[in-house]
Parts: structure tokens; sequence; C-alpha cells
């Protein structure tokens, strides 16, 4: 995703262990060596910690939703 499109960025290195114990509840995608959690875990922890340490986000609609819609029924 470009750049330009990111609209939020969220630090979510206080959730790492759980973001972690989640990836690798899903071993056979752990076990996969081109699968991003398989080449995640091949990586030294503090790599992959600044990695995995913050999330991205687009917003899906740029303009504001009418009243009363959530943005999903756009």
């Amino acid at each position: 995703m470009p750049d330009h499109l990111v609209g939020a960025t969220v630090d979510v290195r206080p959730w790492l262990g759980a973001k972690w114990a989640a990836v690798l509840a899903h071993r056979s995608e752990v076990a996969r060596e081109r699968a991003l959690p398989g080449i995640l875990s091949r990586l030294p922890a503090g790599t992959r910690n600044r990695v995995i340490g913050t999330e991205y986000f687009i917003r899906l609609h740029t303009h504001p939703a009418a009243r009363g819609l959530t943005g999903l029924e756009l």
C-alpha cells in the first residue's frame, strides 16, 4: 500500500505477546517457508517485534458517511 494512502498508524507493542501467540497458533502457516508467518518466525525476536509492532490502516472511504450510515452501506 502506498504510504500516502495510510490514514493511521497504531503502536501495538504493548500487545506483541498476544499478537505473536495468535500468529503461532496457525502452525501450518508458520511451517511454510514463504508464508509471512514462517518468514517472521525465522527472524530474531527484536527484528520481528519492530516489524509487527506497528499496524497501518487506510480509510475505505475518503468522504464522511451520510447521517445514519456507518460507512458499511456506502
